[in-house]
């Protein structure tokens, strides 16, 4: 709505249906230090048109990804999206469509979900998948509570190159429901040896591939020590277009993949919505979070498609759940579906080597840059750069040039110093090489 016509009376009436006594009182749940005191710095009324004009003026100051060189990865990723992506999702039937309760009426949505559901089973070379999550991180920590769920165990170990963000996610999970998050310290540029971390007490194992830092490694060795201690191994995915030129985790060992499909399909947005993947073995699918759509056969023998293993209890006895996320991102689900149908698998492979050759171009062009160190040993498309000096100031630098140059990890990681000089960098096939020619010149232009 582009009004609030409510008035004070209103605000009454609607106060005391729900029995809470103030406004205020609704906020009670939500900590102090996550509140703001006092009123924005806005005028508490102004004309329409005003109002339009100056929120436009204020979103001006925005640099969009589009609008500048932009080496920014972290787990959300700057791609180029098709045309009839955007065409096919706005279709009426697509865009306001909703739970498909009713399968006789929502055959279409049901379809879209089951094939999603089979591309992240192919992309991940897992058996069965879910008709997604929320995001990465919310994917990542049901994948730990499933993982809990069957080795009735409460211990997991995070790697410390699993994404900050995802940590957190999980670690505020298990404050909630129980369990305990063993966080590995960060460490670009060194390879973990999380194995012997693993004992009888270890639930789960959660690595990310590529991980945080950019860096490629085969998770089939942890695999095995996982299995042989009676643990599961999580690998998490957050660069979707990755899975068309790297190993597939279910060829590692995996037991559970959670993963981001932003990369394909769906736009940044600064910041949303995103999308979780899930998938996990045939064995352990009646614990998996979320839905499954299935395939069926109606009373004449016609192929037809139903929500299937959706618990009731996800809906009416929360405390009885498997899960509590009773919902998906079936739209930007159907965006990935279709930009992943409208490649291929032929597309898929080559727009990720496509992805990986910029990578590399982008690296060979930085590492000339007197000071700078690349720390990866492998890498797809994002690696992390060892500067001579902080890189919070040097990325400040950069885009008052115009350069969005990447995420410091003084960012995600405030507290840890030696951290302070490193700068995570990413390409893709949208990086052209007048951007990379400028973010060379630039960073050492700054440096210098």
């Amino acid at each position: 709505m582009r009004t609030l016509p409510l008035g004070e009376r209103d605000r009454r009436e609607m106060l005391a249906a729900i029995g809470v006594s103030s406004i205020d009182a609704l906020y009670a749940e939500v900590p102090p230090s996550a509140r703001r005191e006092g009123l924005l710095d806005l005028p508490k009324a102004m004309p329409e048109m005003e109002v339009e004009r100056r929120l436009s003026t204020m979103a001006a100051r925005n640099v969009t990804a589009g609008s500048a060189p932009f080496f920014i990865g972290g787990g959300a990723y700057r791609h180029y999206l098709p045309a009839a992506v955007d065409h096919l999702i706005q279709r009426g039937e697509f865009l306001t469509s909703y739970t498909p309760y009713q399968p006789e009426i929502s055959q279409g949505t049901l379809q879209a979900l089951f094939e999603f559901q089979t591309l992240v089973t192919i992309l991940t070379g897992m058996e069965v998948a879910n008709a997604s999550l929320y995001d990465g991180a919310t994917a990542c920590a049901e994948a730990v509570m499933m993982a809990n769920r069957l080795t009735g165990r409460k211990k997991t170990i995070l790697s410390g190159g699993l994404h900050p963000h995802y940590r957190e996610v999980v670690e505020t999970y298990g404050r909630f429901v129980g369990f305990r998050s063993d966080a590995a310290p960060p460490a670009p540029g060194a390879r973990e040896d999380l194995a012997p971390l693993v004992d009888r007490d270890t639930g789960s194992l959660v690595v990310q591939v590529p991980d945080f830092w950019g860096e490629l490694a085969d998770a089939s060795s942890l695999a095995q020590a996982c299995h042989e201690a009676g643990a599961l191994l999580v690998v998490v995915v957050n660069e979707a277009l990755s899975l068309g030129l790297v190993r597939p985790p279910g060829e590692m060992g995996a037991d559970i993949v959670a993963g981001e499909g932003q990369s394909l399909g769906n736009p940044l947005s600064f910041g949303g919505p995103h999308l979780g993947l899930f998938a996990t073995r045939e064995r352990f699918e009646r614990q998996m979070p979320g839905r499954l759509v299935g395939e069926t056969v109606d009373s004449e023998g016609r192929r037809g498609f139903v929500l299937t293993l959706s618990a009731r209890e996800q809906h009416i006895r929360r405390e009885k759940a498997t899960s509590n996320i009773c919902t998906n991102s079936g739209l930007c689900a159907l965006a990935f579906t279709i930009h992943l149908s409208l490649l291929g698998e032929k597309g898929l492979k080559t727009l990720a080597r496509l992805n990986h050759e910029k990578a590399l171009q982008l690296c060979e062009r930085l590492q000339r840059v007197d000071g700078v160190q690349v720390l990866n040993r492998a890498f797809f498309n994002e690696f992390t750069l060892r500067l001579p000096c902080a890189a919070t100031p040097v990325v400040e630098r950069l885009a008052e040039r115009g350069i969005l140059a990447g995420i410091p990890a003084s960012r995600p990681y405030p507290d840890r110093a030696e951290l302070s000089d490193l700068l995570i960098v990413a390409a893709t096939e949208t990086t052209s090489e007048e951007d990379m020619a400028r973010l060379e010149k630039a960073l050492a232009a700054v440096l210098r």
